[in-house]
C-alpha cells in the first residue's frame, strides 16, 4: 500500500493495469487449454467406445460366419439361398470397413451396423425356416418312396404268381393240346377208316361203271348220270343211283360214333363255257342248283339233314384244263366227299 502510494505520487502507472491484462490472458488460456484437454479426453473416449463397439460387430460378425458356415454345411440343398446370405455378409463386410475408416464423426455407424446384423439374424432365421420346411419335404418324400416301394414288391409278388400261374397254364394247355390232337388223330384215324368202308360199300353197290370214279378221297359222278344240259333237276337213272348212296349213308351213320362230327359233302361243278339259260344265270347258280338238288332228294330218302353239304363251285375247279368236248365233259360233274364238320 505505501509502495503504491509513493507510485501514484510520482506519476501515472501502468503497470498494474499490464499485469491484470496479463494474468487474465494467462487464465483464459489456461480455461482454453482445460477445456481443450476435456473436449480431446471425451473425444478419446469416445472413439475408444466406437472401437469397442466395433469390435463387438466384428466378433458377431464373425459369429454369424461361423453359424453360416455351419449351416452351409448342413444344407447343400440350400445353396442359392446361403449365397444370397453371403452376399449381405459381403455387404455387411464392406459397411464395417467403410464404418472403420471414417468412424470420426460418424456416431450412427454403431447403429447402422446393428440394423445390418439384425437383419442378417432375420436372414438367418428366415434361412432355417427354408431349411426346416425342405427337411419336412424331404421326410413325406421319404414315407412317399417307402409306400412306393412297398407297393412295388407287392407288385412283384403279385407278378410272381402270375407268372407261376401262366407258366401252370401253359404247362395245362400244352397238355391238353397234346390230348386234343391225340383225340382229333384217333378221330381222323377214325373217320378215315368209316371212309374207306363206306368207300368200298359205294364201289361194291355202283360197280365199275365209266361215269363213275374216284378221284382221291371223292366219288365223281358226271353230270349226265343225273341232270340233264343245262337242268338242275334230277332224271330218273340218277334218282335210282342216289337210292344206292342214301342206303349206303343211313347205315354208315348208324355205325358212326355219334361224337364224330362227319358229313357228306356235294359238290356242283361245271364246264368253263357260259350257260345261256333263263333259269340260271350263271354256272355259280347252276352247280349250287345241281348241288342242292342231290341233297334235297337224298333228305327225302331219310338221310339226316345234318350231315349233308351242298356247295357249288361253277367253273373254278377243273379237272381238265383243256378246251376239247371231252375235257368239258370229265369238268361237268357231282362230287363226293366224307369229311369233317
Amino acid at each position: 500500500m505505501a509502495l503504491a502510494r509513493v507510485r501514484r505520487e510520482s506519476g501515472f502507472n501502468y503497470w498494474p493495469g499490464f499485469v491484470d491484462a496479463l494474468s487474465t490472458l494467462v487464465l483464459s488460456i489456461v480455461f482454453l487449454l482445460s477445456v481443450f484437454l476435456v473436449v480431446q479426453f471425451f473425444l478419446s473416449q469416445e472413439v475408444s467406445g466406437k472401437d469397442k463397439a466395433l469390435m463387438q460387430l466384428n466378433a458377431k460378425i464373425a459369429e454369424l460366419n461361423d453359424l453360416l458356415s455351419l449351416e452351409k454345411l448342413g444344407k447343400i440343398n440350400l445353396e442359392d439361398a446361403l449365397t444370397q446370405v453371403r452376399a449381405g455378409l459381403a455387404s455387411a463386410e464392406s459397411e464395417r470397413d467403410r464404418v472403420k475408416g471414417l468412424y470420426e464423426g460418424l456416431a450412427g455407424a454403431g447403429n447402422d451396423a446393428a440394423g445390418r446384423a439384425g437383419e442378417l439374424n432375420k436372414a438367418l432365421d428366415s434361412e432355417k425356416q427354408v431349411t426346416a420346411r425342405a427337411l419336412a419335404q424331404i421326410e413325406v418324400l421319404n414315407q412317399q418312396i417307402s409306400a412306393l416301394r412297398r407297393q412295388l414288391a407287392a407288385l412283384e409278388e403279385a407278378l410272381d404268381a402270375s407268372e407261376k400261374r401262366d407258366k401252370e397254364s401253359q404247362t395245362r394247355i400244352a397238355d391238353l393240346g397234346q390230348r386234343l390232337n391225340v383225340a382229333l388223330a384217333q378221330r381222323v384215324q377214325e373217320l378215315s377208316r368209316y371212309r374207306s368202308e363206306f368207300f368200298g360199300r359205294l364201289r361194291a353197290i355202283l360197280g365199275n361203271r365209266p361215269d363213275i370214279r374216284i378221284v382221291g378221297d371223292r366219288f365223281v359222278f358226271q353230270s349226265e348220270v343225273f341232270f340233264d344240259t343245262g337242268q338242275a333237276q334230277l332224271l330218273p337213272e340218277g334218282r335210282a343211283e342216289l337210292d344206292k348212296l342214301a342206303a349206303a349213308l343211313i347205315d354208315l351213320d348208324k355205325q358212326i360214333p355219334s361224337e364224330i362230327a362227319w358229313v357228306l359233302r356235294v359238290d356242283g361243278h361245271t364246264d368253263v363255257r357260259p350257260i345261256n339259260s333263263p333259269l340260271f344265270k350263271s354256272n355259280w347258280e347252276l352247280s349250287s342248283a345241281r348241288a342242292i338238288s342231290v341233297v334235297q332228294y337224298l333228305i327225302s330218302l331219310g338221310v339226316p339233314a345234318q350231315r349233308l353239304v351242298a356247295a357249288g363251285f361253277a367253273e373254278f375247279q377243273p379237272l381238265d384244263i383243256g378246251v376239247t368236248e371231252e375235257a368239258y365233259k370229265r369238268n361237268r360233274r357231282i362230287e363226293l366227299k366224307l369229311t369233317e364238320r
